[in-house]
């Protein structure tokens, strides 16, 4: 074995210094390619205050917007990453894909926007204030706040025909996988972030199909509890209107708990892809964690957790990029 051989203790110690300077150059390099806390602490101080306080107003007014703000912070990064492309206006955007369509809230970006270029002109992404407005939504429904990573720079291109990213209301839980793991997201992310359905509606036309003639069968889906079935029908009357909203965590649809994971365990899913979480026995045993009171710390820890990882998929930063003035145009 070769072996290095010093002549004095100065030159180990020289050594020694060389490769802590070393490890913390390296380490500022990459720190400074991504997202950090407190991004905005010198150049625009106020501007998470800026986006909570929008956000709340907002909510104040009508809280479905909570819900809102988080699936399409969901949207936005599962596309081309955390970049703000799912609030571009145009032709054959993302915002004009069907799985974008019933997206809300873009006025509330707006609204915090503006704000934040009277007091921090070109500062401030649009990606970021989706990020904020998303953890502060979680917060406004009862959820735990989380600290979020910020530095994102906003995306320069929004193409419709990449939605096929998005998971759909019918996919089997591999195809889910496979859809999260391509975004560096593992199987307990999956069902961390599915469980943010704990808030916010849906529309009948995404589920009623398992009410009546599912798969073909000219019967209910047999994952749906029995006892729950009447009452989904009676929501969703067969040939009814499709665009009725209905809660995803029945009786709950308003906190931000973990009362999801036991409807689930209670065949009271009401996608089909929410509902094969516990059907799939690959992803029970992670709902089961979150199961019950006990299960309610667990969650709020986790889903910040997993939020952070999300949010920090695909970004921009440095050069890449642009801030925007208006978020729903690119700069000229």
């Amino acid at each position: 074995m070769e072996r290095y051989i010093f002549s004095s203790s100065s030159q180990i110690t020289h050594i020694i210094i060389l490769m802590c300077v070393f490890v913390v150059m390296s380490a500022t390099l990459v720190h400074g390619q991504g997202t950090r806390v407190g991004f905005y602490a010198t150049t625009c101080p106020r501007a998470e205050s800026i986006v909570s306080s929008t956000v709340a107003t907002h909510f104040r007014a009508n809280p479905a917007i909570a819900p809102a703000l988080l699936r399409m912070h969901f949207h936005d990064c599962f596309v081309r990453g955390c970049d703000a492309s799912v609030l571009i206006d145009g032709s054959n955007t993302e915002k004009t894909a069907p799985p974008n369509l019933g997206l809300r809230g873009y006025e509330v970006i707006d609204d915090a926007k503006t704000q934040l270029e009277a007091a921090c002109p070109e500062i401030v992404s649009c990606a970021d204030i989706l990020a904020l407005a998303a953890r502060d939504s979680v917060v406004l429904t009862g959820g735990r706040s989380w600290l979020v990573p910020t530095g994102r720079r906003d995306g320069r291109v929004s193409l419709s025909s990449e939605t096929t990213d998005l998971p759909g209301f019918t996919e089997s839980i591999d195809s889910q996988k496979q859809k999260f793991s391509a975004k560096g997201l593992n199987t307990q992310d999956l069902v961390v972030l599915v469980g943010g359905h704990t808030i916010g509606t849906t529309a009948c036309q995404f589920f009623s199909y398992r009410l009546y003639n599912f798969n073909g069968t000219a019967s209910s889906d047999p994952a749906i509890n029995a006892s729950f079935l009447p009452q989904l029908q009676a929501l969703c009357p067969q040939n009814g209107d499709g665009t009725k909203r209905v809660a995803f965590d029945t009786g709950s649809e308003n906190r931000f708990d973990a009362s999801f994971f036991d409807n689930l365990r209670d065949g009271r899913g009401i996608l089909e892809s929410d509902q094969k979480l516990w059907t799939d026995a690959s992803t029970r045993a992670i709902v089961q964690r979150f199961l019950g009171i006990t299960g309610l710390a667990a969650f709020n820890v986790e889903f910040g957790r997993s939020m952070v990882k999300m949010s920090n998929t695909g970004v921009k930063t440095g050069t890449d990029g642009e801030i925007r003035k208006i978020c729903s145009a690119m700069n000229s």
